[in-house]
């Protein structure tokens, strides 16, 4: 699997980023409130007289957009086009756009939002290759650097001489795919608060001397980041054949609870969204130039899988893509901020960038989750074929095990081991009790009892292969080809009569 890294937007939040700091700042500097607009002013011509310096010098293009709606990226790659620049800085890109700033009144200072002049600085940088960074030219000088997995994946290949074919923003053929996401990997080992320092002295450089009597250091916060898995395809029309199976399968086969499991979030053990639960999730699907997308979000964060390029080299389909903008619903094992370093617990994730390996992980787990339900679609086989074998007595170890009954007494069973959360880890003979049987165990005899039901359960599971166990544990997982005879017998059981004469109208 190749996968991408979007480092969405960065925020510089430090002292000054509050209005008391903001009147500190005066303090030591000795600039009454009644003068602060016009010592800002000051200081906002001469950054952005210092930060254009190296276009000017380079006879690079410096345009302002009087509408901050105009596509500044076009504007940029065209730029970068015409010049033929394949390296280094491309342009600079100044507008008014609202931005958080400060005011005097009276005795205090107090912030709020205007409309301030930014700059966009794009570079075809050396290592993280085509990117962005922007500041605010006004008290505090909010910073935001946008830069892609896939175009500093682009110039890690180019370094060691791996060839590929890039299509946009993704490739369609690789070399060597798995030198290519070792390469991708290496990513996560970076020294960001080193990388992103070194944006910011672009931007701004005079920032020692601005902050000279009151130092104040860049907080580096992630606004949103993307992760996602590409599958690439030989042959367009396979992937042209599959697209609408899966589309078809993402909108009437995926419920509220089975989104809540793609993020970890766990569910009641009838498979109901939690009472508590006051969210928001919404599945949607949408038509684009290039094809089919759907998409499912909760709480402003969301996975997605749609087709991104088709060529004569290869096609993409973009798996799964997750988008982080909240981290309050992740965890990160951690010490408490400011507290002692051995005291680990499961604590929030942060916008920090302490927190990126973490964020990286949870949303490549959440890629699995939606690809591991996606994987059994392309199958040629119908249900009937798909269940005919479980529907017939076995042998298995020299004992005869009875047929499965899927729609009937068999159906919470095949429902429970389809759960979720057992994706990564598997399930246990008490995780299915939890789910097959309402309360807990009134006797220490009962509770012999239920476990020995569901241990006939599993090897009844076992000898039909919809489940195997996990080597030196008490852990099954769900097979392969068990993976598909589940989702052929619970999409039937889901399915409305009304669903199913829409689907037989198009096909």
């Amino acid at each position: 699997m190749l996968r991408r890294l979007h480092y969405g937007r960065w925020n510089e939040a430090n002292q000054v980023m509050v209005a008391k700091g903001m009147a500190e700042y005066l303090w030591q500097n000795e600039i009454l409130f009644k003068h602060y607009a016009d010592h800002v002013k000051g200081i906002s011509e001469r950054l952005k007289k210092e930060s254009i310096k190296p276009f000017l010098e380079q006879n690079l293009p410096v345009t302002f957009l009087r509408s901050s709606a105009i596509d500044k990226e076009q504007v940029a790659r065209q730029v970068a086009a015409e010049k033929r620049i394949g390296s280094g800085l491309v342009c600079a890109i100044s507008t008014l756009e609202p931005s958080p700033t400060f005011e005097a009144r009276g005795q205090f200072m107090i912030r709020r939002e205007r409309p301030c002049h930014v700059l966009y600085h794009y570079q075809i940088h050396p290592v993280v290759g085509w990117m962005h960074a922007r500041i605010q030219t006004w008290f505090p000088f909010n910073i935001q650097i946008g830069m892609n997995g896939r175009e500093w994946l682009a110039r890690q290949m180019d370094r060691v001489g791996l060839k590929y074919r890039q299509h946009g923003n993704c490739f369609v053929w690789i070399e060597d795919y798995q030198e290519a996401q070792r390469l991708m990997e290496i990513q996560l080992q970076t020294c960001w608060a080193e990388l992103l320092n070194s944006f910011a002295k672009q931007l701004n450089p005079i920032h020692q001397s601005i902050f000279e009597r009151y130092p104040v250091e860049y907080y580096w916060t992630t606004h949103q980041s993307e992760w996602a898995t590409d599958l690439v395809f030989a042959e367009a029309d396979f992937l042209k054949r599959l697209m609408p199976l899966l589309v078809r399968h993402g909108m009437l086969s995926f419920h509220s609870p089975d989104v809540m499991r793609y993020f970890g979030r766990k569910v009641n053990q009838s498979g109901a969204i939690p009472a508590h639960f006051a969210g928001t999730l919404e599945t949607d699907m949408k038509r684009r130039q290039e094809g089919e997308r759907v998409k499912y979000r909760l709480n402003g964060n969301s996975v997605k899988f749609y087709d991104k390029a088709y060529s004569e080299y290869g096609s993409v389909l973009r798996g799964a893509e997750t988008t982080i903008n909240r981290v309050t619903d992740f965890r990160v094992y951690r010490p408490k901020e400011g507290g002692p370093e051995d005291d680990l617990q499961w604590r929030s994730l942060r916008r920090g960038i302490a927190d990126l390996h973490r964020r990286a992980e949870v949303s490549q787990k959440t890629n699995e989750r939606l690809l591991n339900t996606l994987a059994s679609v392309d199958d040629s086989r119908s249900v009937e074929e798909l269940i005919a074998g479980i529907q017939k007595p076995v042998t298995w170890n020299r004992r005869r095990v009875r047929a499965l009954r899927p729609w009937a007494e068999d159906y919470s069973l095949l429902a429970a081991i389809n759960h979720g959360e057992f994706l990564i880890n598997g399930f246990r003979n008490r995780d299915l009790q939890k789910l097959l049987y309402p309360g807990d165990a009134a006797s220490p005899r009962q509770r012999r009892s239920r476990s020995a039901a569901v241990s006939r359960k599993l090897r009844m599971l076992r000898a039909h292969g919809l489940i195997q166990k996990v080597p030196r544990t008490h852990r099954y997982e769900v097979t392969l080809s068990g993976r598909a005879t589940l989702v052929a017998v619970l999409t039937i059981a889901s399915t409305t009569l009304k669903q199913l004469n829409q689907l037989a109208q198009v096909a």
